[in-house]
Formats: structure tokens, sequence, C-alpha cells
């Protein structure tokens, strides 16, 4: 098996191959698990390579499809069955891998509903069965349907072998008129044990582990066949409802149970992180007591208020996350530790180890974070590992559980070599001797070098060319590296040039290996055709650090256009009215401010800025309107507590509504909206005449929009 790269020290190109690996890996693992009931990979190495996937994309999400496996659940139905359309989707769930994400799970639930760490917030804990999704649908209290996960918005019907389980009931009684009742099919040990059995007495084929079975025997064509396997459900959860079943997570599960439904009697209710790592402990205790697989703790908000606020992602709630058990670990001997030089100029230590096996992966390289890290220390200078520093020789634990990237999470101190050194981390860039300092608040070395340093300037190149930047076609990182060897390109301008420098004479394009005539033509075309480009992917493109899409987006709509952000970044030297209006935009902080300025000022960053400016024709960017909205166009800013909703959700909704959010008062102010403890911003906005209104009127104000 290959090694794995460390994602932080991937170009373009191999990031491009391995999200093309990775597809073809998850999309056959997905037919094998849902659609074949004989699933190729462990739970761990499946939760690894989606990790990876995502995390590959969030590096480079210009390389994210449409169809990444990122945003997809379980796999299309099977032929076989007919197909059912989910009236709610069955989404996945998040993972958790510790007590620290856990603990991170309910800190974001917090922020999100502005709740603070004193107030008290519940959730139910239940065990996560291994099996089969399933939804069953009543109607006036009459199973009519019953349907797998599929891949989350269709399933297949397997009515007919539903109605073979016996833990499934056909009839309720009390039911509202429609619900829709989500559970697990599975198959008990002791079951699992003589239905194999009975296989081999049969001569037929035996099943390797109880999802297995419980899933090739609930998608058999033939009922009966179905109904002969001893087939469970636990019911955790709903779809479709006329009426709730109760206010709370926990209130839900016991009207199902006496409904007549099995439910897991390990779900509980517990107050906070420390109370759902103690009921997952205790599960872990049992585990293998319990007669039935199990691989993890799901936690769910319990009031079901609070879920609806916090609603769901692409393809997981907000509300919920599985925390897995955890994968293997291996010990194994750290050869060498190696710098790599990013597109920021950030120094990342990256761990060269002896190849081992963990959670069925070869691993060679591992992430060793920052050189606080590598000396046993984590971000607040706290110790970690025990204040063990990583060295090279060392024998270390390396894990990997969910984690997209291996890491080192242990040394062994009774096998390190009597000669071995700490660590000297370098500050200096190994590519180009500059200097690489460690600013305060930074986590990280970067170097100083900028476009005179061979792996920033292509990194920054291959940034320019990427999906959500200019998106040249024909022009990718294997290209960029390759023209850019070859003192073709030096800096993004270079690629506007390149035509008239290597399209006639005698170092034609056409004339190189891999390039003719055809191919050399159609890159010069396209790069022609991206001198005409939107402002928002021009700010993003120039790869200045905390600007990435979303904010590059964000500047774009505020300015307009290149002529009034270019002017604006100049100026904007702090104390400055450019400066203020910057720090005005919701969204952008005094961090993200000084990278801007600093990218802006005179230099060779600016000049190269400049040059390329000077080649290209920036479209404006209108700022979205909503016409039939009472605040379409309207400038609005948030003061004070909010007590109807949290900040996020004020925002959301009045973007939604095609209004632009400061952060800041300014005469460019259409509207303050001012909660508790409003302050000096009520105090300027009636000095400046700007409308002001409570939460109650700002509701009433956009209640029909």
């Amino acid at each position: 098996m290959a090694d794995l790269v460390a994602i932080e020290t991937m170009g373009k190109a191999e990031a491009k191959r391995e999200l093309a690996r990775l597809a073809d890996l998850l999309t056959a693992a997905n037919a094998a698990y849902y659609q074949d009931d004989a699933p190729t990979l462990t739970d761990a190495e499946y939760d690894a390579l989606k990790q990876r996937n995502a995390a590959i994309e969030a590096r480079f999400p210009e390389l994210k499809h449409s169809d990444s496996p990122t945003d997809q659940v379980g796999a299309a139905p099977a032929d076989g069955f007919s197909k059912v359309a989910h009236r709610v989707r069955m989404l996945s769930l998040g993972n958790a891998f510790s007590a620290d994400d856990v603990a991170e799970f309910d800190q974001s639930i917090r922020k999100y509903l502005g709740l603070g760490s004193e107030t008290p917030l519940s959730y139910t804990a239940e065990p996560k069965i291994d099996g089969l999704s399933l939804s069953l649908r009543y109607e006036q209290g009459n199973l009519v349907q019953a349907a797998t996960r599929g891949d989350g918005a269709t399933g297949e019907n397997v009515t007919a072998n539903a109605l073979t389980i016996t833990d499934i009931p056909k009839k309720l009684d009390g039911a509202p008129d429609i619900l829709e009742v989500r559970g697990e099919v599975y198959m008990a040990h002791s079951d699992f044990a003589a239905l194999n059995v009975r296989q081999t007495e049969n001569n037929a084929k035996t099943f390797a582990n109880p999802r297995n079975a419980a899933a090739g025997s609930l998608r058999q064509l033939d009922p009966e066949i179905t109904r002969a396997r001893p087939l469970r459900f636990f019911a955790y959860a709903w779809g479709e409802l006329s009426a709730p079943l109760a206010d709370t997570q926990m209130g839900s599960i016991n009207r199902l149970k006496e409904m007549g439904f099995s439910t897991n009697d390990l779900t509980a209710v517990g107050d906070g992180p420390e109370a759902l790592i103690a009921h997952y402990e205790m599960i872990e205790q049992r585990r293998a007591t319990l007669g039935y697989d199990i691989d993890g703790v799901v936690y769910k908000v319990n009031d079901l208020t609070l879920q609806n606020r916090l609603g769901f992602r692409s393809t997981t709630p907000r509300w919920a996350i599985a925390h897995k058990f955890p994968a293997e670990l291996a010990w194994t001997r750290l050869e060498n530790i190696e710098i790599q030089v990013g597109r920021t100029g950030a120094l990342s230590p990256v761990a060269r180890l002896s190849p081992v096996t963990v959670g069925g992966v070869v691993v060679s390289n591992a992430t060793l974070h920052n050189e606080d890290y590598i000396a046993g220390r984590g971000g607040k200078g706290e110790e970690i590992r025990g204040g063990k520093d990583i060295r090279i020789g060392d024998w270390v634990q390396v894990y990997r559980a969910g984690d997209v990237i291996p890491k080192v999470a242990d040394v062994d101190l009774s096998q390190r070599p009597p000669e071995s050194q700490p660590y000297d981390f370098p500050d200096t860039c190994p590519e180009c001797g500059s200097p690489a300092p460690r600013e305060p608040g930074d986590a990280v070395r970067r170097c100083t070098g900028g476009l005179i340093c061979p792996a920033q300037a292509v990194e920054k190149l291959k940034h320019f060319v990427s999906r959500a930047a200019f998106d040249i076609e024909g022009l990718g990182a294997k290209q960029v590296e390759q023209f850019y060897s070859d003192d073709w390109i030096a800096e993004p301008a270079d690629i506007f040039t390149l035509q008239d420098r290597f399209g006639t004479g005698l170092q034609q394009l056409k004339n190189r290996e891999g390039w003719g005539e055809r191919s050399a033509n159609n890159l010069f075309a396209a790069i022609a055709e991206k001198r005409t480009i939107p402002l928002n992917r021009v700010i993003f493109s120039l790869g200045i650090r905390h600007v990435g899409e979303t904010n590059a987006n964000l500047l774009a709509r505020h300015y307009g256009s290149w002529t009034a952000f270019e002017a604006a970044m100049s100026a904007a030297s702090p104390e400055s009215e450019a400066w203020r209006d910057l720090l005005g935009i919701d969204g952008v902080g005094d961090v993200m401010a000084r990278s801007l300025c600093a990218a802006f000022a005179s230099g060779p960053e600016r000049d190269a800025i400049d040059r390329l400016a000077a080649h290209l024709s920036i479209q404006d960017i209108a700022a979205p309107t909503r016409i039939n909205s009472p605040v379409a166009g309207k400038t609005v800013v948030f003061t004070g507590t909010l007590e109807k909703m949290t900040r996020a959700e004020a925002k959301a909704r009045a973007e939604s509504l095609g209004a632009k959010v400061a952060g800041s008062i300014s005469t460019k102010t259409d509207l303050l909206v001012a909660g508790p403890g409003a302050g000096s911003k009520a105090k300027k906005a009636a000095d400046l005449g700007v409308k002001i209104v409570d939460e109650d009127g700002w509701l009433s104000m956009i209640a029909d929009a």
C-alpha cells in the first residue's frame, strides 16, 4: 500500500490525484457496504478516508466536485427494489473521537445558540448500533411503507421484508396521523452464530459479521428468506410527523417505547460533556457484554426546540454527533523531521517514520504541527504528552482514529537513544535561507522571503490558477511547476505575457514535450479568456493571508469595484477613515485588515499586484438584493443582547433578505437593531440620525419578508 502523504505538504496536482483515489475508494466502499452488504473497509478505515477527503478539499476548495464523497450519504439504491423518496432526508452524523471533540461539539452548540457556559444544556446519549438504517412510515397508525436509507434522499422499498420482523409493530395506538419512525435493523450475536451454523449445514454462504448478516437479510428479494432470519429493530429517531411526539428527544423515545417499539435501555440524559463522557465510558466497558454490535455513542441535544433552531448542514445535523470508539494505535521509529514551506511561508514539520500499519493503512509520515508541539507544549503553553518532547530516533506511538493526518500521540522515553538531542527548530527558511521569525500570537514560524522563496512562489502560483481563483483551463499545478522551474513564469502577471514570449520563435510552447500547436493555442486562448474576471475571484487569487474564498466574496460585495477596493486598501492605515470602514465590515477583524493592508503597501508584493491588474479587466460585483424585502440594499448593524435569536441567526436572516450587515456605525448605516446594553453604538447612531429599532421592531419589520 502506498505511503500516505501529509496534506499540508501536498501540491495541487498531488491533491487532485489523491482526491480521485479517495473518491474511487469511497464509492466502492459505499457500494460494498450499502448495496452489497459486504464491507471492504473497517469503520475506522472508512472514517479516516472520508476525513482525509474532507481535509484535502478544505485546503484545496477549488478541487471539490459537486459529487464529492464529503457530501454523500450512503449509496444509491440497488437494482431489484422500487425506489422511495424520503420526505425528510436520512442524514449521516458527524464524528467525534475524543473527549476534546465532545467538548468542542458542546461549545459549538452553545456558541450558535448564544448560551453561556453556565447555562444548563442537556443531551441524550445512546449506543450507536452497527446495523442497517430503516425508516418506517405509519399512516393512521398502520405501517404502510419501509425504506432503507439509500443515499439519504432515496432509499429502497423493503416493506414486505420489514413486515416479517417481530420487533416492528404493524399497527400503533395513539400515534400521530403521519409518523415516520427511524432506527436500526441488527442481529444479536447469538442469533448470528446460530445463523452461520445453519448456513454451514445447508452448504450456504456464511456471513462475516452481524451487520453484514442483518443488511443482507433485510434486502432479500424474497421476503420469506428475511422471515427466516432473526432480525431485530431499535427505534431511536423519526422523520415526517403530523404532530410532535414530545418536547424532548428523550420524551419522544419514551413515547415510541409506549407505542410498542424496542428502544435501547442504555439511552440516558446527561448535562454537559462530562456526563456524556462518563456514560460513553460506561457503555464502552459494557460493550463486549451487550450481545449486539455497537461502534460508538450518539449524543443529541435533548430539547427539540433547540434542535430546530440548530438545523442541519449539507449532510449532517448540527445538534447530534457520533462519538466513535478508538481505532488502532501503533508504535514505530521516527527516522527524521523535515520542514515543509507553504504558500503563506509557514514552516510545517513532518515526521518521517519507519513504515507501520495503523488501522489497516501503511503510514510513513505524521504531522508534528509546529515547534511547540515538538517541544511538548500545547497552544496555550500547557504541557502535552506529559511534557515529553519529540526527537529524531524516538520510538513514538502513532494514531489515526478519525484523523485524516496521522499524529504522534506519545513517546517511549525508555527507548530513547542516549545520544539523542532536542530538536532544534530552524529560524531560517530551508528553501531560500530567509529569516523565519515567529510573530507574537502566531503558532508557526514564517519565511519572510515572499516571492524570492521558491516554495512560496510556486504555491502562490498554484493558488492563483486554482478553481476558485482564475481557473485557467490547461494550466494546473503540474504546468505551473514546470513553467516556474524553466523560468517562464515567476509571478501571476507573467502568465498573461506567456504568449508574447513563448508563442513564436525558437522556444515556442508548442515545441515543448507534452505540448503541440493545438494544446498551446488552447492554453493561450484560455489565458486570454480570463483577462476579464470578477472582482471576488481576483481578490481570492492574490493569496493574501486570512483572505479565503468567503472573505474575498465579502470584500468584493462591500467595495463593488477593483478601483474602490484597491484605493481603500492603499489608504487603510490605522486611524484612517478607510481603516474604520474596512473594520466596519461584519466578518473583518484587525488581523485580516492588517494582512490586507500589508499586501497593498509599497514593496515587491504590491508591485506584483499592480503588474497583474494592468493585464486584467476586473468586473464589478453588485451587492445581492431582494426587491420585495424591506431591508434590501440597506446596511444593518446589530448591537446589544438579542433575546429571541443569536447574533449569527440575525445576521444570516438579514443577509438572506438582501441587507448588508456591518460591524460598526457610520454614515453609511441605514438601520441599527439595538438590544439591551447597546451602549456607544446606539449613541453614535442617534447622533448620525440612523434609524434605531429594538429586537421586536426588527422582527416585526421582517415578519412578512
